[in-house]
């Protein structure tokens, strides 16, 4: 079986990355197609081309933005078979934080439309499951929910660092989206803990023009990298802003939460959810961070049994069910 896996960005996206490594262990032919433009209605065109050239048997989409595979479901049966939709973000919810109720209207269109042509629908968490069943046309689609969970060789990575407590940690964009500014306040309020940010974004030196000295930028790091500095902090954080988007945003979902708890440490999260039962995981509203951090501080993480780890390698069977179930 060839499969087509598509995302606007496919060098970018780590769900698509983890897919293809899966889908090419388990035996099948994985085509990914690389864009030269970050234009919407560029990559459409180019996407379309890809199919109608390669002819797979299935293909694969990663939604957000969505209005980019709009014209995929005109194509099946004629250049491919079946449809996967990935729902890892709900794109109408996004919209409409930026654009008001008219966003999430036209974004969800596309949600909807892809959902009813699919033939399987995979998913992150259970929340993005149920919101998309809600759906007219989706409810008696097949539904796999497979975590963003980091794979086993990245929890690996960096086990010689002995466990530290060298400073509070935040891995991530530095934009308004990731809550920069609940970092910043956290950074204020207590000056005599080390913050280290590895990460950056466009607006990077913006948001950190006025940060304390208690501040250190680390900058993108490879990822190779990220296990040995996480093993070094004291406390991980998560700082975004409670939004419409934090019902589904959960402990399943998102990856850098996963990645600090495989490796053992405490951490601290606001404008998430708590969906499954996690160690050392707290999850405050983002109002109480910097309060919670306060009670936190100075505590340890329990100590990880084997059952308490959760990677990549639990969704491989998923996956192969996923793609059996299409023949």
């Amino acid at each position: 079986m060839r499969t087509m896996l598509l995302a606007n960005r496919p060098n970018l996206t780590i769900r698509l990355k983890r897919f293809r490594e899966t889908l090419e262990e388990l035996g099948y032919e994985v085509i990914v197609p690389h864009f030269d433009t970050v234009n919407w209605e560029q990559v459409a065109r180019e996407a379309k081309a890809a199919i109608m050239k390669e002819r797979p048997d299935v293909v694969h989409v990663f939604n957000v933005p969505d209005v980019i595979y709009r014209n995929l479901p005109e194509l099946k049966g004629s250049y491919f078979d079946k449809l996967i939709y990935d729902y890892r973000s709900p794109w109408g919810l996004e919209l409409q934080m930026s654009f008001g109720y008219p966003g999430r209207v036209f974004g969800e269109h596309f949600e909807r439309k892809l959902a009813a042509s699919s033939d399987a629908i995979t998913t992150v968490n259970s929340p993005l499951e149920e919101k998309l069943r809600s759906y007219d046309d989706t409810g008696k689609k097949d539904f796999y929910v497979i975590p963003n969970y980091p794979p086993k060789k990245f929890v690996e990575m960096g086990k010689a660092e002995a466990p530290g407590d060298e400073a509070i940690i935040f891995v991530g964009r530095i934009s308004r989206q990731e809550g920069i500014g609940n970092l910043m306040r956290v950074a204020k309020k207590y000056p005599d803990e080390e913050i280290w940010i590895v990460g950056g974004g466009h607006f990077a030196w913006w948001h950190l023009r006025k940060k304390p000295n208690n501040i250190k930028v680390f900058g993108w790091q490879p990822h190779e990298k990220v296990p040995s500095l996480v093993r070094r902090s004291k406390l991980c954080l998560v700082t975004m802003n409670d939004s419409l988007m934090t019902p589904y945003f959960t402990d399943r979902s998102v990856w850098k939460l996963s990645e600090y708890l495989n490796l053992g440490k405490l951490v601290i999260a606001s404008g998430i959810t708590k969906e499954g039962d996690r160690k050392n995981l707290i999850v405050t509203k983002s109002s109480h961070l910097e309060d919670a951090v306060g009670e936190y501080l100075h505590r340890k993480p329990e100590r990880l049994k084997e059952d308490d780890y959760r990677l990549w390698e639990g969704n491989r069977e998923t996956i192969r069910e996923v793609y059996e179930g299409l023949l």
